[in-house]
Formats: C-alpha cells, structure tokens, sequence
C-alpha cells in the first residue's frame, strides 16, 4: 500500500495525525497531486488541536493547481476546505466569500446550507469596521507550488493519547464538550397528529457553540466535535411541513430533541425525510390543490367500472349496466295530437318498479325464445350467478363453469 492510500485509510479510520504525515510522504513524492493536499488539509482541521492556517495553506495550494489544470470538481473541493479553514481562522467575510464561490459552481453541496447560516450568524455579530467583516481574498490565491523538496508536514501532533487533566485532589477530570464519536451519533424519530418528534444522540453538546435551525420544510444543527472538528446534522426536505416558529430544540445531557409542529395537524408521515422536492409538494397542496386532489378522487370513484364476468358471446363483454340503462329508458312518442308522451304500455310498465338492472333482465327473459330461456337459466345456475348466457348451442353441451370476478374467489356453500 502506497503513502497516499495509507493516508486515506488513516483519514477513514479518524487517525488524523497519521494521515498528516502519510499525505505529507506521498507529496514528497509528488508535490502536483491536487487531491492529497486537499486530503492533508481536512485532516489539518480535525487533529486535536487543530492546525487551521496549515490547513489553510494546503486548500490555497490544492485550489492554485485545480485551477491551472481546469478540474472543476477539485476547484470545488479545494475551495470548500478554504472556506472552512477561513471560517476556523475568524475570518468569516473571507470565509462567505469563498463558500459563495463554492455555491456558484454546485449549488447542491449538502454541507453549504449549514455553513452559509454559521457564516451569517457570525458576521450579523460583528460590528461593520471589525477586521473580520472585511473580505480580504481573491477567488483564485495567488500562492507557489512547493517543490518535492520543499514539502513538510507543519505542526503535526503526537498520536499518543494525551493524560487526562488531574484536579488538586489528583482525581481524573472528566473531559468536557461532546464525548460520543462521530460515527455513533445516531438520530430516530416518532410522530403525533400534531407533532413530529426527533432525538439526536449525542452527549454533552455544548450549548454556548451549537447552531440550531428550523425551517418550514429542513432543519440543520451543528455543533462542535473534541477532534476541532464541527458535526453538521441536517433533514432536507422534511416529508411535510413544519409551523418552524411553534416548533423547539432542546439540548439535553444526552441529546437534542426537536419538537415539530405540524403544519397540518393530523397529517401523518409516512417518513422524515422526503426524496420529491418540498417545494412541489407544497404547490400540490396549496389553493385549489387540495380540491383538485379531492375532485380526482371522487371523479375516480364515480368512473370505476363494475366487476366483469366471463361470457360466452363472441364479441367479447357486455356492459350490461349501460345496456339495462338504455333498455329500461321509454322511447318518447307522439300521441294523435302530436305532443310527445312516454313509452309503450305493457311489458314495460310492468318492470318499471324497483331496480332498473333486474327489470332488463325480467324483460330479456319474457320476450326471449324457449331455447335462450334454458340457456339463461342453465348457465345462471349452474355458474351460481357468475355467468348468463344467451347462446342455447353453447350452454347446452357442457356444464357451465363458476367464474369469479377478478379479484375475487369462489367458495363452495
């Protein structure tokens, strides 16, 4: 395994002085390589302590070769470790501007959001002639690629864990700020018809350095890790909206509990998070949105088809709902004096009353010929309701079959 890979296992595995001094091997082997300053520079930042203005320059020196070679995804990278490691230095109108430019080229990197209201909060702090207000940086550095030669690692710490800091009474003190690791930080969630719940494990945030967030449809939080690090946790978009100035976060020994408000009280989530943008959703529900859904429903009620049964007949299904609705309609006549009256008398008069469906079949039946009344009959019987047929020369070969509408299945009495 070359230097280059021993430092990104370092760096995955969080042995971030080991990954100095892998990445700082690897240089000296090739000082051109764009990604290992890059890496170096993120490992600068989460060494305890940290080494921001050595971070800082590998950013600068990672974003000069990005730009001479044109590699617009290294640009970016190298950019948003310059922005932090500024950020980290107090320099956060340079820090803005740098994440800015971020933004311009890739207005989705997940981290942006976050840092863009730490920046904010930062500067809305600072009085207008204070140093750290004033951008003081151009988009590209103007900075020397080191040579082979040349390349050192700067301020690169011992990995033996450091003694615990003992009181006067020579007990051990317990270590202060966030004690549980990055990687076993965990949330879950749960939900009421009002309010949507969410705890984020972790113990012994510092409240005083926590940045909290809550929009209508995310939330962000970050706060502050031993390694000099920050943890950055976000929900972007939520599954539905949130009343963000009725909902709360509170920091607690052992977490942070989020209290939502729902926006629609009653709603139910179907999960946290959403994968359809929020603002799509929003529109659907907005305005008329919400009676065109219901219109749809109902219309799509209204359309349904009824259940179709099997049938003989060669054309293929009847529907026999829209046949019995024009048969069981009076054909309109002319009396002698020309006006317009109702149908015939008779037959149809006599099956006016109850269900329209039944009257047909009873007027099929008694103006049907002797060899279609067995054929109705047999197959009605025999098929216990699920078949009628017509055709005589059929029905009268065999035993006609019980079947089933779709979906449905046929049990023995």
């Amino acid at each position: 395994m070359d230097q280059a890979a021993k430092g990104a296992a370092a760096l995955e595995a969080k042995n971030f002085s080991a990954a100095v001094t892998h990445y700082t091997e690897a240089l000296a082997i090739n000082s051109q390589a764009v990604n290992y300053y890059i890496q170096r520079s993120t490992a600068y930042t989460r060494i305890s302590p940290p080494d921001y203005p050595a971070a800082l320059g590998d950013a600068e020196v990672a974003l000069t070769l990005a730009s001479k070679r044109g590699k617009r995804e290294l640009i970016i990278q190298a950019q948003l470790r310059r922005a932090i490691a500024l950020f980290s230095l107090d320099r956060y109108a340079d820090a803005k501007a740098a994440f800015d430019w971020v933004k311009e080229m890739n207005k989705d990197e997940k981290s942006l959001q976050i840092w863009t209201m730490k920046v904010q909060n930062k500067l809305k702090a600072l009085p207008e002639d204070d140093v750290k207000a004033q951008t003081t940086i151009q988009r590209y550095p103007d900075v020397e690629v080191p040579e082979q030669k040349e390349v050192k690692a700067s301020n690169i710490p011992s990995s033996e864990p450091k003694p615990a800091i003992s009181n006067q009474k020579g007990q051990a003190t317990k270590a202060e700020g966030v004690q549980t690791p990055a990687d076993k930080i965990r949330h879950e969630w749960y939900q009421t018809d009002d309010t949507v719940v969410v705890s984020l494990f972790v113990k012994g945030v510092p409240k005083d350095k926590t940045t909290i967030d809550i929009q209508t449809t995310c939330l962000t939080v970050s706060f502050p890790l031993p390694t000099g690090s920050d943890y950055n946790f976000s929900l972007d978009p939520f599954c539905g909206r949130v009343d963000a100035a009725a909902s709360t976060a509170k920091i607690l020994s052992t977490k942070i509990e989020f209290i939502l408000k729902k926006a629609s009280a009653g709603e139910k989530w179907p999960s946290l998070e959403s994968d359809a943008p929020v603002t799509a959703q929003e529109n659907d529900m907005d305005g008329d949105g919400v009676n065109e859904a219901k219109r749809a429903v109902l219309a799509d009620r209204s359309t349904n088809a009824g259940p179709s049964y099997p049938t003989s007949s060669k054309s293929g299904p009847k529907n026999w709902d829209k046949v019995a609705d024009d048969l069981t309609k009076k054909p309109k006549t002319q009396n002698k004096e020309g006006e317009e009256g109702g149908g015939d008398n008779g037959l149809d008069e006599e099956f006016e009353e109850g269900d329209p469906v039944n009257g047909f079949f009873k007027q099929l039946y008694s103006r049907a010929d002797p060899d279609t009344r067995r054929a109705m009959m047999k197959s009605y019987q025999e098929s216990n309701g699920t078949t009628l047929s017509t055709n005589w020369s059929e029905v009268g070969k065999e035993k006609v079959e019980t079947h089933p509408p779709d979906g449905m299945e046929a049990k023995p009495w």
